[in-house]
């Protein structure tokens, strides 16, 4: 696990910005790989990027039978969350989908996964008492609000989910926000902080300017420029990333 100042320091970042470090330092497609595929919407953008350890559990609101198969599923549940160090992000998958009919997620269940260290959720399914999880510091991203809660109950957990296209396991490493969530590789973990701020940088000390200083020049100077500044950036990665034993 990471320094818990690393975390800190991850959150200050956007996540297409972790995804710009990832992608220089990942053995996976960059295309394809580790982040969502299907649209999130993110319900408190103000509270800004989420960064922790995936913590999974399965519902099915519509089915009033997990309730008598287990009655002591909440428990269980909560006790396999609090073992999990965090930060924590919850990951529910639920077996509704698309047709949502029941939250997970209200004003009582994110203060007690906020005791027990959880610091939001991504749901691929619904949320209510927005206003009330906001309040709790709890962040949401879901896909869609609904009234009310159904026969929601526990159906499994500490196992694989899919969220929103992408497989999700119990202490996978996520960083999230408006844009969606990536879920950083152990191999990547370490290096991810450094690579991320590096390209940041790059991008300011080379194509940021050159695009924002084109006042008054004309077509092919500002043409130029970005080209040069374009051909400055690729050669910084190259030199940062490529070199052999760099990471």
């Amino acid at each position: 696990m990471l320094p818990h100042s690393d975390l800190l320091e991850l959150k200050r970042w956007n996540t297409p910005t972790l995804y710009n470090g990832w992608e220089q330092i990942t053995q996976l497609d960059p295309a394809a790989d580790a982040f969502n595929l299907e649209e999130t919407r993110d319900f408190m953008p103000q509270m800004g990027p989420m960064v922790g350890y995936a913590v999974t559990v399965v519902i099915e609101p519509s089915n009033k039978t997990h309730w008598e198969a287990n009655p002591d599923g909440w428990n269980e549940y909560r006790r396999y969350v609090a073992s999990i160090p965090g930060p924590k992000i919850v990951c529910v998958q639920d077996l509704d989908k698309p047709r949502t009919i029941g939250s997970f997620w209200g004003e009582v269940n994110s203060n007690m996964h906020r005791a027990l260290g959880c610091v939001g959720t991504i749901v691929d399914g619904a949320i209510r008492d927005v206003d009330e999880m906001t309040n709790a510091g709890f962040k949401a991203l879901a896909r869609r609000l609904c009234v009310g809660h159904a026969h929601v109950h526990p159906v499994r957990w500490n196992c694989e989910v899919e969220v929103f296209g992408r497989k999700v396991s119990s202490g996978d490493l996520i960083h999230a926000d408006k844009h969606g969530f990536i879920i950083i590789e152990p191999e990547a973990q370490p290096h991810i902080l450094a690579a991320s701020r590096f390209m940041d940088a790059n991008e300011c000390q080379t194509v940021i300017p050159a695009a924002r200083g084109s006042t008054g020049l004309s077509s092919d100077q500002i043409l130029a420029n970005l080209a040069l500044a374009g051909a400055q950036f690729g050669k910084n990665v190259r030199e940062k990333f490529r070199r052999e034993g760099e990471w």
